[in-house]
């Protein structure tokens, strides 16, 4: 059963996600200065990217969707929140693998873990019934 306040989450995660993904789509140099332990990952690639924030964006798509018709949006907000859980286990992984395991959970905490939680959430818990 969707609630009002479903829709309202997933209309302010489109936002969240949606903009994360037009940023690294538009301003990659940027995103990649600016977001937390991104440069410790590596070299800059713009490639890789606008690569990711074409999947944000997309994620970002389906939770409007979503948020804007449920029943026909639901399919578009799992998907994006499939890849955004597989991201948050490529950092689990990361994070595991590290020197520093709890600083990394906390620091990809709201951006990684919370980002997909949510969304993950909501297409496990209020798919509507005729979707």
């Amino acid at each position: 059963m969707v609630r009002n306040w479903d829709r309202w989450l997933s209309g302010l995660l489109a936002a969240a996600l949606g903009g994360n993904g037009l940023v690294m789509l538009f301003s990659s140099q940027a995103w990649y200065d600016a977001v937390p332990g991104v440069p410790a990952t590596g070299p800059f690639n713009a490639h890789f990217v606008r690569d990711i924030g074409a999947a944000y964006l997309v994620a970002g798509l389906g939770a409007a969707w979503f948020a804007w018709r449920p029943r026909e949006g639901w399919a578009a907000l799992a998907a994006g929140a499939l890849f955004l859980t597989f991201h948050a286990g490529i950092h689990v992984y990361d994070a595991a693998c590290g020197a520093t395991p709890w600083a990394d959970v906390a620091q990809d905490f709201t951006g990684v873990y919370l980002l997909a939680a949510l969304p993950l959430l909501l297409a496990l818990f209020r798919r509507p019934a005729d979707a």
